[in-house]
C-alpha cells in the first residue's frame, strides 16, 4: 500500500469545492452516474474500433445502498483505470483542475465558471461523504485492480485490490448531514430526475414481475412471479432516434413518459435534429393552450448527452416557445460548473434561432398539408403564434403564411386573404383598409350585427395580447388599421366620400347637446357626439375610442401605451344619430319631465347594449320600463 499527499497549495481544497462549485448537493449522484456512463461508452467505442480486445456485452450501472455500513455504491462495467491512470486523473489532473478553478473563480461567488476541467464532477461526492473509495480495474488484462481512498483531506492511500471484473466502483461513506441519501426513496427520486434517459441501463435493486399463468392453471391459482432487475431509465428515448423510425404513437407514448400526470394528448410535435453548426436533438410538443399568459412555463427539459440539466430553458428556447413541452438535448450548450445556468454565448443565440425557424417551418407545413385540421387547432395554439409574431421579427415574417384571422362567423383567413376579401368594401376615402374586429362576440353583439347589416366582415380577435399585435401589424403593413366595432359608429370607422346630411339645423344640434349634457350631469364619463347617420341606425350608441382603449389594454398586458394610462378611468362617447325619429321627438318634446325620461331610457338602452348597465341602475331601468308599458 502507498500513501501520498496531493500536490496542491490549498491546505484543504474540499471545503472550497463544497462551497464554490455546487449550489445543490443532490447533483453528486448525477455527476457520478455521468462519469460511469462515460466510462461505459468509451469502452463501447474502443471495442467497436477493435482497440479493446474484450466483449462489450450488455453492461449496466448499478446503484446500491448499504444502510448498515452507511455507504452508497455506484458500480459500472466500463473502461476502468490502471494505477497510473488513477494517479494521473484523480490525484493530478482533477485536483489541479479544481485548484485552478478555485483560484480563478473563488471571488466571483457561487455558480461561476464553466465545466470543462476533467474530474470536477467526481469531487462533488465530497459534498455528501466523509470518505470516498474507488475500486477500479482497467479493461487491459494485465492491469491489476486498484483501491484508492481519501477522507476529504489532501491525504490519500492507494493499494492493490481484489476486483476481478473490469470497471469502477465508487463507495461513498455518507456524512452525518447527508444520511437522506441512504434512503431508497430519495435515491430513486434523484435517479428518475437526472438519469431517466441515460444511454446505459441503471439498476437500482430489484422488482417483482408478474408472469402469465400456465395454460393448465386453475382460476384461483395466483399468477407466478419472478424477481428482475429494477432498471430505472429508458436508455433509448424517442429523441435519440430518427424521425423516420418513429410512428405517431411513439411520440404520444414518449409524451406520456415525460408527463405522466398530463392526461390530454398533445396537438402535434416537432422533432429537432441538427449536427451543424452545433449538435442538437429533441422533440417539442404543442399542448392545448388557453389565453392565459400566466401559463406554467419550465416544462421543456434540457439534457446534455441524455443527462438532465434543468427545466429552465430561458435563452436557449425563444421566450414565446417556453409555453411548449418536450426535450432539448445538446452537448454544445455552455453551462456553468453546477450545470444550472447558461453562459452568454453565440452558440446559444444560434440554437434559439434554429428552434424558431424549425417551429415556423413545422407550422407552415401543417397549415399547407391540412388547413382544415390547422383551423380546428387554431384557438389552442394562437397564443404562442401571436406571442412569437410580437417578440421575434423572423418568426413574424414566416407567420405571414400560417397565422390566421378568424371572423365572428367562424371563417378563417390568412392576412393576405383578409386584405383581398375586404378591400373592395372596407377601404375608406383615404384608401386605407379598415379591419373591423370584435373581442367578445356576446358583449359586442349589437355592434357586430350593425356592421354585418352593411355587408362588413368582422374579425374575432380575443387574445390578451391582441392590442400589441394590431399595433405591430399597423406599423409593418401599409394602409391598414384595426378598429373594434364599438369604437365609433360605422360611418366614422369606415369613412366614405358620401357623407350623410343631418336633418337638424346647427341651432337644433346645440339645443339637443345642451339637453343631453343637462341630463348626464357633471362628471359623466360620456362625451356627447352628434352624428348624421342612416335613419334606421340606432338613435343612441355608446362607443369606446379605439386609441385610448387600446393603449390601456397594451399597458395592462405589459409594455406599450403611455405612462399611467392603464389606471385611467373608462371614457366613452355617446353617439347620437341626429337623423333618427326618436331624436327629433326628444328635441320637440314640450315637457322637461318627458324629455328627461326619453333621454334616460334611450341612454340606458345604449348602456345595456354595451354591457354597462349593472346593479342599482339596471334595477331602476327595469322598474322604469315596466312603468312605461303599463
Amino acid at each position: 500500500m502507498a500513501t501520498g499527499k496531493i500536490n496542491v497549495s490549498v491546505d484543504n481544497i474540499f471545503p472550497l469545492i463544497k462551497k464554490f462549485l455546487y449550489s445543490d448537493h443532490e447533483i453528486f449522484l448525477r455527476e457520478l452516474i455521468s462519469n460511469a456512463t462515460d466510462a461505459t461508452l468509451k469502452l463501447k467505442h474502443l471495442t467497436a474500433i477493435g482497440e479493446a480486445k474484450v466483449e462489450y456485452g450488455n453492461p449496466q450501472i448499478e446503484v446500491r445502498i448499504d444502510k448498515k455500513a452507511k455507504t452508497l455504491h455506484i458500480t459500472d462495467q466500463g473502461i476502468g483505470m490502471s494505477e497510473a491512470e488513477v494517479k494521473k486523473y484523480i490525484n493530478e489532473v482533477a485536483f489541479s483542475g479544481a485548484e485552478e478553478f478555485l483560484d480563478k473563480y473563488k471571488d466571483a461567488g457561487k455558480d461561476a465558471g464553466i465545466i470543462g476541467h476533467f474530474g470536477l464532477g467526481f469531487y462533488s461526492s465530497f459534498m455528501v461523504a466523509d470518505k470516498v473509495e474507488i475500486i477500479t480495474k482497467s479493461y487491459l488484462e494485465d492491469s491489476p485492480a486498484v483501491h484508492w481512498s481519501c477522507d476529504g483531506s489532501p491525504e490519500f492511500t492507494i493499494k492493490k485490490a481484489k476486483k476481478k471484473e473490469r470497471g469502477t466502483e465508487i463507495i461513498l461513506h455518507m456524512a452525518e448531514d447527508s444520511t437522506e441519501f441512504l434512503e431508497e426513496g430519495r435515491i430513486e427520486e434523484l435517479l428518475r430526475k437526472y438519469n431517466k434517459f441515460m444511454p446505459v441501463p441503471i439498476k437500482f435493486g430489484t422488482r417483482t414481475e408478474t408472469l402469465p399463468k400456465p395454460e393448465d392453471a386453475k382460476e384461483e391459482d395466483p399468477a407466478p412471479t419472478k424477481e428482475v432487475d429494477n432498471i430505472i431509465n429508458n436508455p433509448n428515448p424517442a429523441w435519440t432516434k430518427k424521425p423516420a423510425d418513429l410512428e405517431d404513437a411513439d411520440y404520444k407514448n414518449f409524451y406520456r413518459e415525460l408527463y405522466p400526470m398530463q392526461f390530454e394528448e398533445p396537438l402535434f410535435h416537432i422533432h429537432l435534429n441538427v449536427d451543424y453548426p452545433f449538435n442538437l436533438t429533441g422533440i417539442l410538443y404543442f399542448p392545448k393552450l388557453t389565453n392565459d399568459l400566466n401559463l406554467q412555463k419550465d416544462r421543456i427539459q434540457l439534457y446534455q448527452n441524455q443527462v438532465f440539466v434543468t427545466d429552465n430553458v430561458e435563452g436557449i428556447v425563444p421566450e414565446f416557445l417556453t409555453m411548449l413541452r418536450g426535450v432539448i438535448d445538446s452537448p454544445d450548450i455552455p453551462l456553468n460548473v453546477s450545470r444550472s445556468y447558461l453562459q452568454a454565448d453565440g452558440a446559444v443565440k444560434k440554437i434559439s434561432s434554429y428552434i424558431t425557424r424549425k417551429v415556423a417551418d413545422k407550422l407552415n407545413s401543417l397549415f399547407k398539408e391540412d388547413r382544415e385540421g390547422f383551423e380546428k387547432k387554431w384557438n389552442d395554439i394562437k397564443i404562442v403564434i401571436e406571442y412569437g409574431m410580437l417578440s421575434e421579427d423572423k418568426f413574424f415574417e414566416k407567420a405571414e403564411n400560417f397565422a390566421l384571422y378568424p371572423t365572428v362567423d367562424g371563417n378563417y383567413y390568412t392576412f393576405e386573404e383578409v386584405q383581398e376579401k375586404l378591400k373592395a368594401l372596407q377601404t375608406d376615402k383615404d384608401d386605407k383598409l379598415v379591419l373591423l374586429y370584435a373581442s367578445d362576440k356576446e358583449a359586442q353583439h349589437s355592434y357586430i350585427e350593425a356592421a354585418k347589416a352593411k355587408g362588413y366582415e368582422v374579425l374575432l380577435m380575443d387574445s390578451p395580447i391582441v392590442a400589441h399585435l394590431m399595433q405591430k401589424l399597423e406599423t409593418s403593413k401599409e394602409k391598414i388599421s384595426f378598429a373594434r366595432v364599438d369604437a365609433d359608429h360605422l360611418d366614422k370607422l369606415i369613412q366614405k366620400e358620401d357623407t350623410q346630411i343631418s336633418k337638424l339645423s346647427d341651432d337644433e344640434k346645440d339645443s339637443l347637446k345642451e339637453q343631453l349634457n343637462t341630463v348626464l350631469g357633471e362628471g359623466s364619463p360620456y362625451t356627447v357626439q352628434l352624428e348624421a347617420m342612416d335613419s334606421d341606425a340606432a338613435p343612441f350608441m355608446i362607443t369606446e375610442p379605439e386609441f385610448m382603449r387600446r393603449m390601456k389594454e397594451m399597458q395592462q398586458t405589459g409594455g406599450g401605451g403611455m405612462f399611467g394610462m392603464g389606471n385611467m378611468p373608462e371614457m366613452y362617447n355617446l353617439v347620437v344619430n341626429t337623423n333618427h325619429p326618436l331624436v327629433g321627438e326628444i328635441l320637440g318634446t314640450k315637457t322637461e319631465k318627458k324629455r328627461k325620461r326619453l333621454i334616460n331610457q334611450s341612454l340606458d338602452l345604449a348602456r345595456l347594449s354595451k354591457g354597462l348597465l349593472k346593479g342599482e341602475e339596471l334595477t331602476a331601468f327595469i322598474k322604469r320600463s315596466y312603468e312605461m308599458v303599463k
